[in-house]
């Protein structure tokens, strides 16, 4: 269970030693001292002498209360202060930090997409109850947006399936995944997924683990699947290579804090 709790409190008022998770253009604020990464406290964001906006209650990790902002300016930071894209601040932090900051990169990206009415082009107000968006004109109530995406773990006896992607940027091989269609059940999209990227067929899909995943506000919902038929012929769009890893022949595979790397581990695990 992760130590960030989510509380819905829309009036919070944040206080000098509450969290910050404040960004720029989509990267964070960080402090850097002695090697060391930290998110800022309110109290320190004010001594930065900056201008925010869009403050909104994230929730608490260990009773210490998280809030999201937008700087709308870099200028005047001291040099200890860097900007990290949340990629890069995986693998710095803490999951339960990772995750707060997934939640507010989320929530301030959908507020500045939605701040005017979809279905009558009005300009929208802030909900006062929850975190929403309603239009003044028409009542539409827009709530932030969570796509759902399967990851599949497929296992041939003593190997597992990984596969490399075209968007990765490294040799890294990593798990079948992909997102949910509209009127598609969990199960169907983990068949689709895999038959439409590397062309076999599987069977005995099992529930493992899930994930929020914010590139750009996935929920990933993790499975294993036992192989049942098929050649393995990738699509040659996103997937370029697959093949099937005994665990102690693995390629790159995903850093830990992922829900990738959490179901590979599990794997290894089982004799």
């Amino acid at each position: 269970m992760s130590k960030f709790k989510i509380i819905s409190d829309v009036n919070r008022i944040m206080k000098s030693n509450d969290l910050c998770f404040a960004f720029f253009k989509g990267s964070i604020l960080v402090r850097r001292e002695n090697n060391n990464t930290y998110i800022p406290t309110f109290e320190e964001i004010e001594s930065f002498k900056i201008k925010c906006d869009r403050e909104v209650f994230l929730g608490e990790i260990e009773g210490v209360a998280c809030f999201g902002m937008e700087i709308l300016s870099k200028v005047g930071l001291p040099k200890s202060i860097e900007f990290l894209n949340l990629r890069e601040l995986m693998s710095l932090m803490k999951e339960e930090v990772f995750l707060a900051a997934g939640r507010a990169s989320e929530i301030l990206s959908w507020n500045g997409k939605h701040k005017f009415c979809g279905n009558c082009g009005e300009r929208t107000e802030d909900k006062k109850d929850e975190i929403a968006k309603v239009c003044p004109n028409c009542n539409n109530v827009i709530y932030p947006v969570i796509c759902p995406a399967v990851i599949v773990g497929i296992v041939k006896e003593d190997k597992i399936l990984l596969a490399h992607n075209s968007n990765f940027k490294n040799n890294m091989y990593a798990l079948i995944s992909g997102f949910v269609e509209s009127g598609e059940n969990l199960e169907n999209a983990v068949r689709r997924e895999i038959f439409e990227e590397v062309g076999i067929k599987v069977k005995n899909i099992r529930y493992f683990n899930s994930s929020a995943w914010p590139f750009p506000n996935s929920l990933m919902l993790g499975f294993f699947a036992e192989y049942e038929s098929g050649e393995i012929k990738v699509d040659g769009e996103e997937i370029t290579a697959a093949n099937w890893f005994c665990k102690d022949e693995f390629p790159d595979i995903p850093g830990r804090g992922t829900i990738a790397r959490r179901i590979i581990d599990k794997f290894i695990e089982q004799d």
